[in-house]
């Protein structure tokens, strides 16, 4: 693998001040966010990509390849879970597999940003519909993960469950409503909502990528001690699985037919793991599943392993295969 990949992830402005952030909880500085600050951060990420997606969509229509990306995410979405979780099942309950699992089926919208970052840098094109891919990869695994804890749980009949609450967390939570709200509007607004929104959408972007990623890194550098909680076992699913899943993205994307910086794009959401909206549904819903688990997993470890190291080790499996 090419070193120069991984400095040149590194060196960019956004994972310095992730470093940055984890390195002020661990010299124990008194740096912190005020906590109304993340939130407005990361619904400003999700409307901008949205929207940026939503008029990229349009640009492209929806030709054969958009149409086989998207079919492709949803089945890698509702795929990931199911191996995932009897992996997990090797070693932990149903409550707390299924959560993992539910986990590692969805995505990390701000492991995909950084993936476009990066691509952008390397002056890598990509096509703006992969947003469309995902916004559809958000929910499916919230649903397979809760299908699993019904299916293999005992007592199934002493859990208050209710599917309409289910469905309404999974479709309708502010993550996955304000992500797919910005990407229709983008679409009902095409060029023209572009050169009105752009100076917000654009120009503000990265800068605000970068704040976000510093306080990712507080946020990451806190949860660090609850993987002992977790054992080797676990650190090292949340280290492999990520290679895993990305490597049968980069065959899928390659099946299809995407160009390089398209593949990189799946196979990222293919790796990543949510760290938001998931664990909202799962405390929710499953609340007998461990929250330090499959939280600290998908932020502690995943989540810096796939944004410093994945995603140059995905673009150079993807040029290996492609060239």
């Amino acid at each position: 693998m090419d070193i120069s990949l991984i400095v040149s992830n590194i060196l960019n402005p956004p994972i310095l001040f992730f470093f940055l952030g984890m390195t002020a909880v661990f010299v124990k500085s008194d740096l912190e966010i005020p906590a109304p600050i993340p939130k407005l951060l990361s619904l400003y990420l999700l409307f901008a990509i949205g929207f940026k997606g939503g008029v990229e969509l349009v640009k492209s229509g929806f030709t054969e390849a958009v149409v086989l990306t998207l079919l492709a995410a949803v089945v890698m979405a509702c795929f990931v879970p199911v191996y995932s979780f009897f992996l997990l099942r090797l070693k932990l309950d149903v409550y707390d597999a299924a959560a993992i699992a539910a986990t590692y089926g969805s995505i990390s919208a701000v492991t995909f940003i950084t993936a476009g970052a990066f691509l952008s840098e390397l002056g890598i094109e990509f096509d703006g519909y992969m947003v469309a891919a995902l916004a559809l990869m958000e929910s499916p695994a919230i649903i397979v993960g809760l299908i699993l804890v019904n299916l293999f749980t005992i007592e199934q009949g002493k859990r208050d469950f209710s599917w309409p609450e289910v469905l309404q967390e999974a479709f309708l939570n502010s993550s996955v409503f304000l992500l797919v709200g910005s990407l229709l509007i983008g679409v009902l607004t095409g060029e023209h909502g572009w050169q009105v929104l752009e100076p917000f959408t654009q120009g503000l972007f990265y800068g605000m990528l970068t704040f976000f990623l510093l306080d990712m890194g507080l946020v990451a550098a806190r949860r660090i001690k609850d993987l002992q909680k977790t054992g080797l076992f676990l650190i090292s699913f949340a280290l492999l699985i990520p290679i895993l899943n990305a490597g049968i993205g980069i065959l899928l994307a390659k099946l299809i037919g995407l160009s390089e910086g398209n593949a990189l794009l799946f196979s990222v959401l293919c790796a990543s793991a949510s760290y938001i909206a998931v664990p909202a549904a799962m405390r929710m819903t499953v609340p007998e599943a461990n929250p330090s688990l499959y939280i600290s997993t998908a932020l502690a470890v995943t989540f810096p392993f796939n944004i410093i190291v994945g995603i140059p080790l995905y673009l150079y499996g993807i040029n290996l295969l492609w060239r």
